[in-house]
Protein backbone atom coordinates (compact mmCIF):
# COMPACT_ATOMS: atom_id res chain seq x y z
CA UNK A 1 0.00 0.00 0.00
CA UNK A 2 1.47 3.00 -1.18
CA UNK A 3 -0.64 5.67 0.76
CA UNK A 4 -1.62 6.09 4.44
CA UNK A 5 -3.72 8.29 6.48
CA UNK A 6 -2.29 10.29 9.46
CA UNK A 7 -3.68 11.87 12.15
CA UNK A 8 -2.10 14.85 13.97
CA UNK A 9 -1.74 14.98 17.22
CA UNK A 10 -3.71 18.16 17.46
CA UNK A 11 -6.50 16.77 15.70
CA UNK A 12 -6.72 13.93 18.23
CA UNK A 13 -6.46 15.57 21.27
CA UNK A 14 -10.21 16.58 22.11
CA UNK A 15 -10.72 12.61 22.02
CA UNK A 16 -7.45 11.48 24.03
CA UNK A 17 -7.91 14.72 26.88
CA UNK A 18 -11.30 15.67 26.57
CA UNK A 19 -11.03 19.03 25.57
CA UNK A 20 -13.30 21.38 22.93
CA UNK A 21 -13.74 19.67 19.79
CA UNK A 22 -11.97 21.03 17.23
CA UNK A 23 -14.77 20.48 14.36
CA UNK A 24 -13.82 19.16 11.25
CA UNK A 25 -10.37 17.21 11.69
CA UNK A 26 -10.40 15.35 8.59
CA UNK A 27 -10.90 18.96 6.38
CA UNK A 28 -7.34 18.80 5.22
CA UNK A 29 -6.88 15.18 4.48
CA UNK A 30 -7.75 12.96 1.37
CA UNK A 31 -8.95 9.66 1.79
CA UNK A 32 -6.81 7.62 -0.98
CA UNK A 33 -9.00 5.49 -3.43
CA UNK A 34 -7.46 1.98 -2.11
CA UNK A 35 -7.55 0.74 1.63
CA UNK A 36 -4.36 2.13 3.36
CA UNK A 37 -3.60 1.90 6.85
CA UNK A 38 -4.39 5.10 9.54
CA UNK A 39 -1.53 6.20 11.68
CA UNK A 40 -2.38 7.29 15.04
CA UNK A 41 0.14 9.76 16.49
CA UNK A 42 0.76 7.54 20.03
CA UNK A 43 -0.16 4.57 21.82
CA UNK A 44 -2.57 6.24 23.82
CA UNK A 45 -4.57 7.31 21.16
CA UNK A 46 -4.39 4.00 20.00
CA UNK A 47 -5.90 2.27 22.99
CA UNK A 48 -8.76 5.29 23.10
CA UNK A 49 -9.59 4.45 19.40
CA UNK A 50 -9.89 0.48 20.47
CA UNK A 51 -12.26 1.73 23.32
CA UNK A 52 -14.59 4.11 20.91
CA UNK A 53 -14.59 1.56 18.00
CA UNK A 54 -15.64 -1.56 20.72
CA UNK A 55 -17.11 -0.39 23.32
CA UNK A 56 -17.59 3.26 24.70
CA UNK A 57 -15.26 5.70 26.44
CA UNK A 58 -18.08 6.69 28.88
CA UNK A 59 -19.07 3.78 31.59
CA UNK A 60 -22.59 2.66 30.34
CA UNK A 61 -23.94 -0.57 28.80
CA UNK A 62 -22.83 -1.00 25.42
CA UNK A 63 -24.78 -4.41 23.68
CA UNK A 64 -23.62 -5.85 20.46
CA UNK A 65 -25.67 -8.07 18.25
CA UNK A 66 -24.82 -11.36 16.43
CA UNK A 67 -25.66 -14.29 14.15
CA UNK A 68 -23.58 -17.03 12.39
CA UNK A 69 -22.60 -20.76 12.36
CA UNK A 70 -20.64 -23.46 13.83
CA UNK A 71 -18.63 -26.03 12.19
CA UNK A 72 -17.06 -28.89 12.89
CA UNK A 73 -13.78 -30.21 11.89
CA UNK A 74 -12.41 -33.08 12.20
CA UNK A 75 -9.00 -34.02 11.63
CA UNK A 76 -8.46 -34.83 7.68
CA UNK A 77 -12.00 -34.26 6.80
CA UNK A 78 -14.14 -31.12 5.46
CA UNK A 79 -15.92 -28.59 7.51
CA UNK A 80 -18.82 -29.65 8.55
CA UNK A 81 -22.08 -27.43 8.93
CA UNK A 82 -23.21 -28.13 12.86
CA UNK A 83 -25.25 -24.95 13.88
CA UNK A 84 -26.52 -21.64 13.39
CA UNK A 85 -26.74 -19.43 16.59
CA UNK A 86 -27.75 -15.93 17.49
CA UNK A 87 -26.47 -13.95 20.67
CA UNK A 88 -25.71 -10.91 22.14
CA UNK A 89 -22.95 -9.50 24.28
CA UNK A 90 -22.81 -6.82 26.73
CA UNK A 91 -19.42 -4.78 27.78
CA UNK A 92 -19.12 -1.91 30.34
CA UNK A 93 -15.71 -0.15 30.23
CA UNK A 94 -14.77 0.52 33.49
CA UNK A 95 -12.45 3.58 34.24
CA UNK A 96 -9.43 2.66 36.37
CA UNK A 97 -6.82 4.57 38.52
CA UNK A 98 -3.75 5.87 36.28
CA UNK A 99 -5.88 5.86 33.02
CA UNK A 100 -6.54 2.23 32.50
CA UNK A 101 -10.09 0.60 31.70
CA UNK A 102 -11.29 -3.05 32.44
CA UNK A 103 -13.91 -4.08 30.07
CA UNK A 104 -16.62 -6.41 31.63
CA UNK A 105 -19.51 -8.26 30.15
CA UNK A 106 -20.78 -11.06 29.16
CA UNK A 107 -22.00 -13.01 26.30
CA UNK A 108 -25.27 -15.15 25.52
CA UNK A 109 -25.84 -17.50 22.67
CA UNK A 110 -28.71 -19.62 21.47
CA UNK A 111 -27.88 -22.19 19.00
CA UNK A 112 -30.25 -22.62 16.09
CA UNK A 113 -31.41 -25.76 13.79
CA UNK A 114 -28.50 -24.43 10.89
CA UNK A 115 -31.14 -25.03 7.98
CA UNK A 116 -34.69 -23.94 9.69
CA UNK A 117 -32.79 -20.69 11.60
CA UNK A 118 -35.61 -22.31 14.76
CA UNK A 119 -33.71 -22.77 18.42
CA UNK A 120 -31.98 -25.96 18.99
CA UNK A 121 -33.33 -28.00 22.38
CA UNK A 122 -32.17 -31.32 21.40
CA UNK A 123 -29.30 -32.55 18.98
CA UNK A 124 -28.44 -35.64 17.43
CA UNK A 125 -24.33 -35.54 17.30
CA UNK A 126 -23.90 -36.78 13.53
CA UNK A 127 -20.66 -37.78 14.99
CA UNK A 128 -21.84 -40.22 17.70
CA UNK A 129 -25.76 -40.58 17.08
CA UNK A 130 -26.16 -39.33 20.86
CA UNK A 131 -29.68 -37.35 20.75
CA UNK A 132 -28.09 -34.28 23.43
CA UNK A 133 -29.63 -31.72 25.40
CA UNK A 134 -28.60 -28.30 23.78
CA UNK A 135 -27.35 -25.26 26.54
CA UNK A 136 -27.35 -22.01 26.22
CA UNK A 137 -23.77 -20.80 25.76
CA UNK A 138 -23.24 -18.41 28.25
CA UNK A 139 -19.76 -16.86 29.52
CA UNK A 140 -18.82 -13.40 30.91
CA UNK A 141 -17.31 -12.04 34.26
CA UNK A 142 -17.84 -8.89 36.70
CA UNK A 143 -15.42 -6.69 37.55
CA UNK A 144 -12.02 -8.03 38.20
CA UNK A 145 -13.09 -10.76 35.68
CA UNK A 146 -12.69 -8.99 32.13
CA UNK A 147 -9.62 -7.80 30.26
CA UNK A 148 -7.67 -4.82 31.20
CA UNK A 149 -6.97 -2.21 28.20
CA UNK A 150 -3.95 0.15 29.15
CA UNK A 151 -0.88 1.45 26.64
CA UNK A 152 0.33 -2.21 27.87
CA UNK A 153 -2.11 -4.33 26.02
CA UNK A 154 -5.26 -5.91 26.29
CA UNK A 155 -5.10 -9.01 28.57
CA UNK A 156 -7.15 -10.86 30.90
CA UNK A 157 -7.33 -8.83 34.44
CA UNK A 158 -7.04 -12.52 36.31
CA UNK A 159 -3.41 -13.60 34.34
CA UNK A 160 -2.12 -9.82 34.01
CA UNK A 161 1.06 -11.18 35.96
CA UNK A 162 1.28 -13.91 33.70
CA UNK A 163 0.94 -12.07 30.38
CA UNK A 164 3.29 -9.88 28.34
CA UNK A 165 3.14 -6.65 28.49
CA UNK A 166 3.15 -5.24 24.75
CA UNK A 167 1.05 -2.54 23.36
CA UNK A 168 -2.49 -3.80 21.72
CA UNK A 169 -2.10 -5.60 18.31
CA UNK A 170 -4.07 -4.25 16.15
CA UNK A 171 -4.31 -3.03 12.65
CA UNK A 172 -6.52 -0.30 11.08
CA UNK A 173 -7.20 0.25 7.72
CA UNK A 174 -9.43 2.60 5.57
CA UNK A 175 -11.45 3.07 2.25
CA UNK A 176 -14.19 3.87 0.98
CA UNK A 177 -15.41 5.87 3.56
CA UNK A 178 -15.07 3.14 5.87
CA UNK A 179 -12.30 2.42 8.98
CA UNK A 180 -11.69 -1.13 10.03
CA UNK A 181 -9.77 -2.45 12.88
CA UNK A 182 -8.44 -6.20 12.61
CA UNK A 183 -7.48 -7.75 15.75
CA UNK A 184 -7.01 -11.01 18.11
CA UNK A 185 -8.16 -12.14 21.74
CA UNK A 186 -5.49 -12.33 24.03
CA UNK A 187 -6.38 -15.71 26.19
CA UNK A 188 -4.96 -16.34 29.38
CA UNK A 189 -2.49 -19.53 29.59
CA UNK A 190 -2.96 -22.71 30.01
CA UNK A 191 -6.60 -23.32 28.34
CA UNK A 192 -7.14 -26.13 26.12
CA UNK A 193 -6.34 -26.29 22.40
CA UNK A 194 -6.88 -24.98 19.72
CA UNK A 195 -8.16 -21.47 20.85
CA UNK A 196 -8.31 -18.35 18.54
CA UNK A 197 -10.31 -15.40 17.67
CA UNK A 198 -9.60 -12.75 14.75
CA UNK A 199 -12.09 -10.06 14.83
CA UNK A 200 -12.65 -7.31 12.05
CA UNK A 201 -14.59 -4.09 13.86
CA UNK A 202 -15.92 -1.46 10.76
CA UNK A 203 -17.16 2.42 11.32
CA UNK A 204 -17.65 5.51 9.10
CA UNK A 205 -14.78 7.04 8.63
CA UNK A 206 -16.35 10.72 9.18
CA UNK A 207 -17.39 9.50 12.49
CA UNK A 208 -14.26 7.98 13.83
CA UNK A 209 -12.55 11.06 12.98
CA UNK A 210 -14.50 13.24 14.91
CA UNK A 211 -13.55 13.15 18.69
CA UNK A 212 -17.13 14.15 20.19
CA UNK A 213 -18.28 10.78 19.48
CA UNK A 214 -17.29 8.71 22.39
CA UNK A 215 -19.63 5.19 21.09
CA UNK A 216 -19.17 4.64 17.29
CA UNK A 217 -21.21 3.10 15.54
CA UNK A 218 -19.59 -0.47 14.75
CA UNK A 219 -20.01 -3.44 12.62
CA UNK A 220 -17.77 -6.65 13.50
CA UNK A 221 -17.42 -9.58 12.06
CA UNK A 222 -14.70 -12.64 13.20
CA UNK A 223 -13.86 -16.11 13.14
CA UNK A 224 -12.99 -18.59 16.19
CA UNK A 225 -11.16 -21.51 16.53
CA UNK A 226 -12.08 -23.89 20.05
CA UNK A 227 -12.36 -27.32 21.29
CA UNK A 228 -14.80 -29.60 21.20
CA UNK A 229 -18.01 -28.02 23.87
CA UNK A 230 -18.02 -30.45 26.47
CA UNK A 231 -22.14 -31.35 26.11
CA UNK A 232 -21.06 -32.57 22.72
CA UNK A 233 -20.04 -35.90 24.43
CA UNK A 234 -16.84 -36.14 22.17
CA UNK A 235 -14.74 -38.41 24.20
CA UNK A 236 -11.47 -36.97 22.69
CA UNK A 237 -12.49 -37.21 19.57
CA UNK A 238 -9.78 -35.29 17.25
CA UNK A 239 -10.96 -32.15 15.75
CA UNK A 240 -12.70 -28.68 16.97
CA UNK A 241 -15.39 -25.89 16.02
CA UNK A 242 -15.70 -23.27 13.91
CA UNK A 243 -17.64 -20.40 14.89
CA UNK A 244 -17.90 -17.45 12.44
CA UNK A 245 -20.35 -14.30 13.10
CA UNK A 246 -21.67 -10.82 12.13
CA UNK A 247 -23.03 -8.78 13.61
CA UNK A 248 -23.65 -4.33 14.86
CA UNK A 249 -23.01 -2.28 18.32
CA UNK A 250 -26.76 -1.44 19.26
CA UNK A 251 -27.96 1.89 20.94
CA UNK A 252 -29.66 -0.48 23.59
CA UNK A 253 -31.29 -3.95 24.50
CA UNK A 254 -34.65 -2.10 22.89
CA UNK A 255 -32.71 -3.11 19.33
CA UNK A 256 -32.20 -6.82 19.61
CA UNK A 257 -34.55 -8.84 17.75
CA UNK A 258 -37.41 -9.51 19.11
CA UNK A 259 -37.77 -13.24 18.99
CA UNK A 260 -34.24 -13.42 20.53
CA UNK A 261 -35.15 -11.07 23.24
CA UNK A 262 -37.67 -12.93 24.36
CA UNK A 263 -35.76 -15.92 25.28
CA UNK A 264 -33.41 -13.51 27.01
CA UNK A 265 -35.70 -12.33 29.19
CA UNK A 266 -37.08 -15.71 30.30
CA UNK A 267 -33.69 -17.32 30.55
CA UNK A 268 -31.46 -14.86 31.89
CA UNK A 269 -32.43 -11.89 32.83
CA UNK A 270 -29.39 -10.73 34.58
CA UNK A 271 -27.76 -10.17 31.51
CA UNK A 272 -29.79 -7.38 30.59
CA UNK A 273 -27.26 -5.26 31.71
CA UNK A 274 -23.15 -5.33 32.63
CA UNK A 275 -23.46 -2.92 35.31
CA UNK A 276 -21.32 -3.45 37.98
CA UNK A 277 -22.81 -4.62 40.94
Amino acid sequence: MSAQLTFSRRELLAGAGGLAVLGAPWSSLAEPDAASPVLLPTPRDNLLALIRIQASRREEDVPWWYSGVIYGAEDGKAPRLLFGFEGMEMYWMRHLAGGEFELIGHTVSFLKDAASGEWLRDWRNPYTGELLEVPAAVQGGGAGRGFNYSEKGVRPTLFMDRMPERPPAYRILSGGGRLWLSKETEYPPGMAQPRLQRQTMNCALDEFANPAIERLKTQFASTVFMPWRAWMNMDGRPGHLIWHAAGLKLDSVESLPKPYRARLETEHPDKLTARPG
